[in-house]
């Protein structure tokens, strides 16, 4: 009797483990949730001071975001199909959108694969290979999904959230709305 409860242990265990990984075989794949693209949208009077944006990006110089402008951070990762799917719109977005800092945020990825990426999508805009600067989004719009992206608006603060890929309607609108305050 005592080995069938251990077996049963091990064999549930397994599944679950196997359930979280999605199939893939990477570790920094693992347990990731793809979003469905929903938005969040915070009234100015309730939003809250987004973290500082800055260090080491994919490319080797330091960038640092200076509160004042409209900024659109994208946490992505190479692996990750949604991510493929919204970098063209994203960097069509980044030139039609010149007056808004757009910063990328590398999560789970090995660097010399996201860089081909960034070649790959030319992607305009710096990417911080810090995920740890997710955790400053942790009171307000954390980015809950993988991809995500976070519209801070010019006080600083966290104003609009797209978990999952983003639309040219979604990102737009969200852009068009935080500009126009």
């Amino acid at each position: 009797m005592k080995f069938g409860v251990k077996a049963l242990a091990v064999i549930t265990a397994m599944a679950l483990l196997t359930a979280c990984g999605g199939g893939g075989t990477s570790s920094s794949q693992e347990s990731f949730v793809a979003g469905n693209g929903s938005v969040s949208f915070v009234k100015s009077e309730k939003r809250v001071q987004a973290p500082a944006l800055e260090g080491m990006t994919l490319s080797g110089t330091n960038y640092k975001y200076e509160v004042g402008k409209v900024a659109v951070v994208n946490v992505w990762a190479s692996w990750c199909s949604p991510c493929r799917a919204e970098a063209p719109t994203l960097a069509a977005l980044a030139v039609k959108y010149s007056d808004v800092s757009f910063i990328g945020i590398l999560t789970r990825d090995n660097p010399a694969t996201a860089e081909a990426f960034q070649r790959r999508f030319a992607l305009p805009y710096p990417t911080l290979i810090d995920d740890s600067l997710l955790i400053g989004f942790k009171g307000s719009l954390p980015a809950n999904a993988i991809p995500s992206t976070v519209v801070i608006d010019k006080k600083g603060r966290v104003a609009a959230r797209i978990s999952g890929a983003v639309t040219v309607a979604s990102l737009t609108d969200l852009i068009e709305r935080v500009s126009a305050e």
